[in-house]
């Protein structure tokens, strides 16, 4: 029988094809995979790893979208075919129904919390930092949420956008400055005229007389309510004095 002779010396010159090294470890669950989805902002870089969505960017191009995630994520990328599922769940995200899960890994427990939190703001709603700090247990860590919000690595599907300041003013936005916030905003259906005008008298908070709610703005208990039916707090207090409890929803104020 003939001896097969391997020439180690000349297999050790092969070299393997472009991206091989990172495919293996995609497999294996140690790089993350990515594609350009296409969605109703554009198109959406979008990576992936076997815990969730891991980052989300709108740029000019692969090359850039693969240099960030490395300088900020820190693990090895590598461009892939997404699974079917995953191009459908996109789009429910996108229209308000939750169906990603999410890899927050390398983020520290506070941030965790910031994203969690703001995942439960739900499509066509704002709530301010101050509410996410207050939620999340840190009341006081009002800038620290900012800081938090504005390094989301996935923002779109983690709606940081949903998230504004306390006197009304939009703020700025990760995924693209204020005109993108905004334009994204107007898109789910916040009427931020209504509610820019609101914080510009310095009202805060709507209240329901035939109920005797108060709310934010934006919240989905006012939608259907007649503009007469109406009664603006400037703050927690006033409601409070006025007879109104905070909404369990919207959760304006502690119950």
């Amino acid at each position: 029988m003939a001896t097969a002779i391997v020439d180690l010396k000349r297999l050790g010159d092969v070299k393997a094809p472009a991206g091989f090294a990172e495919r293996v470890l995609a497999e294996a669950g140690v790089a993350d995979s990515y594609a350009v989805f296409q969605t109703v902002l554009g198109p959406v870089h979008v990576s992936w790893s076997r815990l969730g969505v891991s980052a989300a960017m709108r740029v000019p191009s692969s090359a850039d979208f693969e240099k960030w995630f490395r300088k900020e994520i820190g693990r090895p990328l590598v461009r892939a075919v997404p699974p079917a599922d995953l191009i459908k769940k996109i789009q429910d995200q996108l229209d308000g129904r939750r169906r990603l899960r999410f890899d927050l890994r390398g983020l520290t427990p506070f941030s965790q919390a910031v994203l969690e939190k703001t995942l439960t703001i739900q499509r066509g709603q704002v709530r301010p930092y101050s509410w996410v700090a207050r939620e999340i247990g840190h009341p006081a860590a009002v800038r620290a949420v900012g800081t938090a919000l504005a390094n989301n690595p996935i923002p779109y599907f983690i709606p940081c956008h949903r998230v504004i300041r306390s006197d009304g003013v939009i703020g700025n936005y990760g995924g693209g400055g204020p005109e993108a916030k905004k334009s994204i905003l107007t898109l789910e259906g916040v009427q931020l005229k209504r509610l820019q005008d609101l914080a510009r008298s310095g009202l805060r908070y709507e209240g329901v007389k035939s109920t005797k709610i108060f709310c934010f703005p934006t919240c989905w208990h006012g939608r259907h309510v007649r503009e007469d039916n109406f009664v603006y707090f400037h703050d927690e207090g006033e409601a409070r004095r006025a007879g109104y409890r905070p909404c369990k929803d919207c959760r304006p104020a502690v119950a």
